[in-house]
């Protein structure tokens, strides 16, 4: 599982591809501790932005301090390429 800042540097260094991650949100703790799927998300680093669209479509743009601030609490499946390029500039620059 990926936390938040892994995820961030994880896409940043691959910036215009997108990737797909699940949402985990953790809660309790011992025997009483749970694991509930808040839905998949489409992820694409650009810059100082984070392109992210939800469960239900919903696309919005974020800055660093906002992703955080967004899913600071949660934990994230592996992320997996989507084979979607938002941005040609890795292949040309």
């Amino acid at each position: 599982m990926l936390t938040p800042a892994e995820l961030l540097e994880f896409l940043s260094v691959r910036g215009g591809c997108e990737h797909r991650v699940t949402a985990l949100l953790r809660a309790g703790r011992g025997k009483k501790a749970s694991v509930r799927e808040l839905g998949e998300y489409r992820l694409t680093a650009r810059g100082e932005q984070v392109q992210a669209t939800g469960p239900s479509g919903q696309t919005r743009h974020l800055t660093h301090d906002e992703f955080h601030a967004v899913f600071g609490s949660y934990v994230f499946t592996p992320a997996q390429a989507t084979g979607v390029m938002t941005d040609l500039g890795p292949l040309f620059g």
